[in-house]
């Protein structure tokens, strides 16, 4: 089982002007003890449920880029990027631009988005979630042809949103085939078709009794597409808080979660500025979690 390390919040001691070495310190550390991959939201307001809007918010792609340079290993993605936030073929661009520089280490986390708040805030056209959901798979067709041989595809783009002339891509990526493009959400009717469809790994939310169905689902939408279901990347967003959690209980609660079938668990774990804490994973957690097999579904 893989796991990463999701950054939500940059609300830490020292305040602004300490953001940069505390998320340097973040990053050399969990990839130091073993996480697999690191994580950052792609919002530009604080989301509710984790904090105040005024709260300290990185922008993603940036982010990501800084962390790429404090580590050695682990893969680093939005979780996830919001369609409408850039134009499609700029998630193709910066998806690679973070893919060679990292050396073969980018995902491109991508979604529908939602919050109206910091888009109506800063001026972000927002259009409503049916168009969100056609922009999106438009942008999936634009990054696949652009992640297409040594530079992209000569051939013209012409969608009812977006149009290029020429999806020219070069540097081209390093991973191969490309970045694996992990779709968050678990929308039965649109996202997981998209998933099916598109990506190579999903994000849903939820514990091992609606991950079951969401999984049932996915399996589903992929034989609707002639797509083996094994491709797919099956990951879940979780919490960790070693004040009130034993090591054990992380463990157990992870083990329950590959029983269903989760393959890669991406968490967020309070107090991340103390680097203890990580360190505490590297050692109680992260080897007997990595040892877990999750189930073939």
């Amino acid at each position: 089982m893989k796991i990463g390390l999701q950054v939500p919040s940059f609300t830490w001691p020292g305040g602004d002007a300490a953001i940069g070495s505390t998320l340097a310190r973040i990053a050399e550390t969990a990839d130091s003890v073993g996480f697999d991959s690191l994580w950052v939201m792609d919002h530009f307001y604080q989301i509710r449920g984790v904090g105040k809007a005024e709260e300290p918010m990185l922008e993603g792609w940036t982010a990501l880029g800084f962390m790429a340079a404090h580590s050695k290993k682990a893969t680093l993605g939005l979780m996830v990027g919001g369609v409408h936030y850039r134009q499609a073929a700029l998630w193709a661009k910066a998806a690679t631009t973070l893919d060679v520089l990292s050396g073969g280490r980018a995902y491109l986390g991508i979604g529908a988005a939602w919050n109206e708040e910091e888009s109506h805030g800063l001026g972000f056209p927002m259009p409503p979630l049916g168009v969100r959901f056609e922009m999106l798979e438009e942008t999936l067709q634009i990054v696949h042809a652009m992640w297409q041989g040594e530079h992209g595809t000569q051939e013209a783009f012409d969608g009812v949103h977006y149009q290029a002339g020429r999806l020219l891509n070069s540097p081209q990526a390093i991973s191969k085939p490309h970045p694996k493009i992990i779709i968050g959400g678990g929308g039965e009717q649109k996202t997981l078709r998209l998933v099916a469809k598109y990506a190579d790994a999903c994000n849903i939310f939820g514990g091992p009794e609606q991950l079951t169905h969401k999984f049932s689902v996915l399996r589903q939408r992929c034989a609707e597409v002639g797509r083996p279901f094994e491709e797919i990347e099956r990951s879940n967003l979780a919490h960790v808080d070693l004040s009130r959690q034993s090591a054990a209980e992380v463990v157990d609660a992870f083990g329950r979660l590959a029983e269903v079938g989760v393959q890669h668990v991406i968490f967020n774990v309070s107090d991340v500025h103390d680097v203890r804490n990580l360190e505490t994973l590297g050692r109680d957690v992260l080897p007997q979690v990595h040892d877990i097999q999750s189930v073939a579904i």
